[in-house]
């Protein structure tokens, strides 16, 4: 098995946060963790610095607006 990435170890500790935070229950879907895991990547790949000066950035910060939304619909399930 080959060593994660900086940013795969950052998605897999949030999906074991809410595993820990859960205790014994599971979640009735599994848009919760969909959801996190979502989140944890945008935050990872495009970090919410507030610049969006070049058209780079620009374009980052759509990518990450559109998987934020994708993470709240499935959070709102």
């Amino acid at each position: 098995m080959t060593e994660l990435s900086p940013a795969a170890k950052a998605v897999q500790a949030t999906v074991d946060a809410m595993y820990r935070d859960w205790g014994n229950m599971m979640p009735s879907s599994s848009d919760a963790i969909a959801a996190a895991a979502l989140q944890a990547v945008a935050d990872q790949v495009v970090p919410n610095d507030g610049v969006a000066s070049s058209i780079e950035r620009i374009v980052e910060k759509r990518i990450r607006d559109e998987l934020l939304a994708i993470a709240a619909e499935l959070k709102a399930q």
